[in-house]
């Protein structure tokens, strides 16, 4: 958008970002977020469709909002209402947003109004539009084109003064190439386009959400509100987010009904943060981008990190043992807390080179059979997962959760050829 100025560009109605954020409890800086808001300020005042792109949890109804209160509808008493197209089944979704007449069906008792006609003057918020069945689509498609809309088990078309807010996270090319959506109804829904990033892609407003939330919680549950040290922030910010927005806030309720120490620590939040679900296919705008394949790669180092942070507990506990059995001397009956353990200085090999210290005694271990190495520990989980599936890249990218043109290049920097099948 040319000329597009967050801080400056005001609202026809005076009404500015800050403004806005602040009515509608958006939270964060990003300038792809304040992008968002300023088409939908900019729009709110005509009637033309909107079609709002995010993936699921980013707030996509929280736009459809502003775009009708911000609207002359709102101002003239026109209602609003939000329909989930994916929740409601192919067979009655006609009846829900259309209506339709007594005995029209089998369970018709009387006659129903449906959706359009009950906010005529209005706006209808139609989120998940892309499960919308084809026939709905077309009924659609005339309601857009005409203003026209027949019920269920009637010929005579009725009138309504409509206006269509659309929310998706599919990729419609691709939809429209396998028949799923119709390109007529995508190229009249797509008049103006409002992209919601998705929380990984504006990290720097994390701890800010991730604060507003820890308040909220604290102030709910009578509690001190959480906070994060440098290393805990990093970890949230570096994390993928798959549930964006809803599922951080679900991940710092359990942190404040759980957590006793108000102070929290990487290690800490690590067991909060979930892994990334096996083959979890996060819905995409376009084709899968680097920056999302980057993403993909850092979930299994943390993987890794936290599973490493356990093996070093448990070789603390087996150096506990070789010392004892050694006699070696110790001041304190609370001897996991004398021993030190150094690591090398080398980070890509921290498998060898350790340093055990005790309050007595000065052990070196130069080699320990179980490796720690975080690279190690990626080959060997992409040696298993494609030898699991004979080589099948496909099958051992879903099982890894991450996509098949990260493994391929895995499997070329670890020289891993001959482990996919010929």
């Amino acid at each position: 958008m040319a000329g597009y100025c967050p801080k400056t560009q005001l609202h026809k109605n005076n009404l500015d970002i800050q403004t806005i954020k602040q009515r509608f409890g958006i939270i964060g800086t990003d300038s792809k977020l304040e992008r968002a808001i300023f088409t939908a300020m900019q729009v709110a005042p005509t009637d033309i469709s909107v079609l709002i792109m995010g993936e699921s949890g980013t707030g996509k109804e929280v736009f459809s909002q502003i775009i009708h209160q911000l609207s002359p509808r709102h101002k003239n008493g026109g209602k609003f209402i939000a329909v989930n197209c994916g929740a409601i089944p192919e067979g009655t979704i006609d009846s829900e947003l259309f209506g339709h007449e007594k005995g029209s069906f089998t369970g018709a008792a009387e006659k129903r109004v449906g959706y359009f006609e009950a906010v005529n003057g209005g706006s209808i918020f139609l989120d998940e539009i892309g499960e919308m069945p084809l026939t709905t689509q077309a009924r659609l498609l005339r309601v857009l084109e005409t203003g026209e809309y027949i019920k269920v088990g009637s010929s005579k078309p009725e009138k309504t003064d409509v206006r269509v807010i659309a929310a998706s996270n599919i990729n419609f090319d691709e939809a429209i190439n396998k028949g799923k959506f119709r390109e007529d109804l995508f190229y009249r829904l797509n008049t103006v386009v409002i992209h919601i990033p998705a929380l990984r892609q504006r990290p720097n407003d994390i701890p800010l959400l991730f604060r507003k939330f820890a308040s909220d919680f604290a102030e709910k549950y009578r509690t001190e509100p959480i906070r994060l040290d440098d290393a805990a922030q990093e970890l949230l910010k570096s994390h993928s987010w798959q549930g964006n927005v809803r599922q951080l806030k679900n991940v710092v309720e359990q942190i404040s009904v759980l957590e006793k120490n108000k102070l929290l620590q990487g290690d800490q939040l690590l067991q909060y943060l979930p892994l990334p679900r096996v083959g979890s296919q996060v819905p995409m705008l376009n084709s899968t981008s680097s920056a999302q394949n980057e993403f993909s790669e850092r979930d299994i180092l943390f993987k890794f990190l936290f599973e490493m942070k356990k093996d070093l507990n448990e070789l603390k506990n087996v150096v506990k043992e070789i010392v004892q059995q050694q006699n070696i001397p110790i001041s304190h009956p609370n001897f996991a807390d004398e021993i030190i353990i150094t690591p090398p200085q080398n980070p890509t090999n921290i498998a060898s080179g350790y340093t055990i210290t005790s309050a007595h005694k000065h052990l070196d271990i130069q080699d320990l059979e179980e490796t720690l190495s975080l690279h190690e520990r990626e080959k060997q989980a992409i040696e298993s997962a494609l030898k699991k599936y004979n080589g099948k890249r496909k099958n051992a990218a879903l099982e890894l959760g991450i996509s098949e043109r990260t493994l391929y290049r895995k499997i070329n920097e670890y020289n891993l050829e001959n482990e996919i099948s010929k």
